[in-house]
């Protein structure tokens, strides 16, 4: 059994995740990491591949976040902490609200995004325990909470 069960929500479009990942693995920390599918084609089109095709773009939309919803939140109430990543790119709309809905399952939640997000993400940091600018500084937040020590940063 892993230490930590880390659910790692938020933007898809840069290497975020397996950075937090490979620094874990570097550290000696034992985590199982979750995420939601990030794939996607894969998706937006699980609600109509799975349960048949819709002609109106919004049920084809309904069905497939419904879908997605399942897994994200049986995966964040699994979830010993989760961590949420804003991008300065696109609207995370889904980011918000699996942060929102970790909150409200009182799971831990870390919040990373970069500075300039500051003010418009001030009611999704109110909500978390941490703020981090980087997937660097989440790893360091798991170190210390699994082992209880500080460990030097690299510059």
């Amino acid at each position: 059994m892993s230490d930590l069960s880390v659910y790692l929500s938020g933007e898809i479009h840069t290497d975020w995740r397996e950075r937090i990942e490979a620094g874990a693995a570097t550290a000696g920390l034992d985590i199982e990491f979750t995420a939601p599918v990030t794939d996607h084609g894969s998706s937006d089109d699980c609600g109509v591949s799975i349960l048949g095709a819709e002609n109106n773009g919004f049920w084809k939309d309904h069905k497939g976040a419904k879908i997605n919803a399942i897994r994200t939140r049986t995966l964040i109430e699994r979830a010993d902490v989760v961590v949420v990543r804003f991008g300065d790119k696109y609207k995370q709309w889904n980011a918000a609200f699996d942060a929102g809905y970790a909150a409200a399952m009182n799971t831990p939640l870390i919040v990373q995004h970069d500075p300039s997000l500051t003010h418009p993400l001030k009611e999704v940091d109110a909500a978390a325990l941490a703020v981090a600018e980087t997937p660097e500084q989440v790893v360091e937040i798991l170190a210390y909470v699994i082992k209880g020590e500080l460990r030097q940063l690299s510059a």
